[in-house]
């Protein structure tokens, strides 16, 4: 082989080297950002479990509201009105 090609091979051995490292560098972030992913979705799911609870629990106290507004709509009003009518008589 004459220097030419010499160099040629040393240039690209070193163009592969670099690469390779590169490539290893690069693979290992790539799993730390995976396991990182990873810890987030498990807190997202813990943060829709604790909403869905939240939900459950806002939707029991607006049933009952809605559950004494009806009783107060059908049952108090008509007698206070009853009681303002009887007054005014």
């Amino acid at each position: 082989m004459n220097v030419a090609e010499w160099i040629l091979v040393v240039i690209l051995s070193i163009t592969l080297l670099i690469f390779l490292i590169v490539g290893i560098v690069l693979m290992v972030k790539l799993l730390g950002v995976a396991d990182e992913a990873k810890r987030v979705v498990v807190k997202s799911q813990d943060i829709a479990e604790n909403a869905n609870g939240v939900v459950s629990n806002v939707r029991g106290m607006t049933s009952i509201g809605g559950v004494v507004q009806t009783f107060v709509d059908k049952y108090v009003e008509p007698k206070l009105k009853d009681d303002k009518k009887k007054k005014e008589e």
